[in-house]
């Protein structure tokens, strides 16, 4: 089964394609969310709000741009949309009032796995955890963060440089 027909057989509810879809990005999906919310079981009932509202909404993608990344987008506004439930940045502060850190030593960061590295990064504070997922991950500019948190662009920065600093003090000590 193609791409599109996959869709359309989602679209008419088909379960065999919805099965399909859904097999064939659940694991990425999953550390999607995994990324912004650090705990499998929450990851988890992330990934079922992702699909509930990917099902629900199929019907809206217009073909425009690559599927996987309009099924990315959803999962990531899904997860956004928790963490600004759970209000994760309420104790931001801004950019003015950080400290820069120093760049670890690149033989440090290159000695570490991908699945070290995301260790790290999961174990992150949530507010940091999700602009560090953002703009180093996902690409969004600070800007952009910004908007979609309700936050100022150098509060995301400063979370950004914070969370790096973090991620780097990390590193170091192993």
């Amino acid at each position: 089964m193609d791409e599109k027909q996959l869709i359309d057989g989602c679209i008419k509810r088909d379960r065999k394609a919805q099965k399909a879809l859904y097999n064939k990005y659940s694991n990425r999906m999953l550390a999607v969310c995994l990324r912004y919310v650090g705990d499998m079981e929450d990851a988890r009932d992330l990934l079922q709000e992702g699909f509930i509202k990917l099902f629900a909404n199929l019907h809206q993608y217009t073909g425009g741009g690559s599927f996987d990344g309009w099924v990315r987008k959803i999962f990531v506004n899904c997860a956004l949309e928790r963490l600004r439930q759970q209000d994760v940045l309420r104790n931001a502060v801004d950019i003015n009032d950080t400290d820069y850190a120093d760049i670890p030593d690149e033989t440090a960061v290159s000695q570490l796995s991908a699945e070290e590295i995301m260790a790290y990064v999961q174990s992150l504070p949530d507010g940091f955890r999700t602009v560090f997922n953002m703009f180093a991950i996902e690409g969004y500019s600070h800007k952009e963060i910004g908007q979609k948190l309700n936050i100022t662009e150098s509060t995301s920065r400063s979370q950004y440089m914070r969370a790096r600093k973090i991620l780097q003090k990390m590193i170091l000590q192993t």
